[in-house]
């Protein structure tokens, strides 16, 4: 088995179609065709069922699919061993983040990065930060910059920033301007929040939970700044990061209750991170020191 249709295989299986995997790997979906028959060539096994535009493993490639992953990510590792052994950060570093994070606290610590390391290759997606985590849980990226949950091994989480959410209305919403506004007040009212299966949701609803309450969820969507125009024209309230308050906003006085979330970075304890990666989680580590000190 070669390599390369090993990494057709394991872009097909994962993202569920040849154009995509193409994508993915840069090739055209001939190209990834065309390596797909050679493997099941090699292996005297049909790998994918293909039902119209549907995209299917077959016994067979469920098989091989671990196995084929397993393969991938040994040379992953071996090559960062390699590329370790000097001190040159002149490697690529694969890094997810959270469209928030990537927009409002990235920015400068990238510039800094690529001005001082100007030979290493940044490979930046932007994806929920659970979906980033399950990236570098799987090997297909090598640093996470996200909110942070509960710690699961095999990843480790490193805070860097505390970001507070307040709640926050439309100016002419009915409840700016109050005072003393309670949980229950603001349960009567619509919201509109991440999706449940986010950190930043959870860390609403449980508080929530905590007082006896249930929220009133007029829609959920997971980009920060989405929520914050559905809330400045009025249709719901929210939480939000300090970053993202402004005159088209309106924070609540709620009494008694802070909510926060950590920001930080999210790498795997059982493989091997490239001096790239080192290089970038040395800024961040400073940026989280520098904070700690004002």
């Amino acid at each position: 088995m070669d390599l390369a249709s090993l990494q057709a295989f394991l872009a097909i299986a994962e993202t569920g179609s040849f154009s995509a995997a193409g994508e993915r790997l840069h090739l055209t979906q001939p190209a990834i065709s065309k390596r797909i028959a050679v493997l099941e060539a090699q292996l005297q096994r049909r790998l994918f069922d293909r039902i119209g535009r549907e995209v299917a493993l077959t016994e067979a490639g469920q098989a091989l699919l671990p196995r084929a992953r397993g393969i991938l990510d040994e040379l992953d590792d071996a090559r960062r061993e390699l590329d370790n052994l000097g001190s040159r950060v002149g490697s690529r570093l694969s890094l997810a983040t959270s469209h928030h994070i990537g927009l409002h606290r990235l920015p400068p610590l990238l510039r800094q990065f690529g001005q001082s390391h100007p030979q290493a290759a940044l490979d930046i997606r932007f994806l929920d930060s659970e979906q980033a985590w399950s990236e570098v849980l799987h090997g297909r990226a090598e640093l996470a910059v996200t909110t942070l949950g509960p710690a699961a091994p095999p990843l480790r989480t490193t805070p860097v920033w505390d970001d507070p959410l307040e709640f926050v209305v439309a100016p002419d919403h009915p409840l700016a301007g109050r005072c003393n506004i309670g949980l229950a007040e603001l349960a009567a009212h619509p919201a509109v929040l991440p999706d449940a299966n986010t950190f930043t949701h959870r860390i609403v609803a449980e508080r929530f939970a905590a007082a006896g309450l249930s929220l009133s969820l007029r829609m959920t969507t997971n980009y920060m700044e989405t929520n914050k125009m559905l809330v400045a024209v009025g249709l719901a309230w929210s939480v939000l990061p300090h970053t993202l308050i402004d005159t088209q906003t309106t924070v609540l006085d709620v009494p008694g209750v802070r909510l926060s979330r950590q920001l930080g970075h999210v790498s795997h304890a059982g493989r091997t991170l490239s001096n790239a990666a080192r290089a970038f989680m040395a800024l961040l580590d400073a940026e989280a020191a520098a904070g700690s000190v004002e």
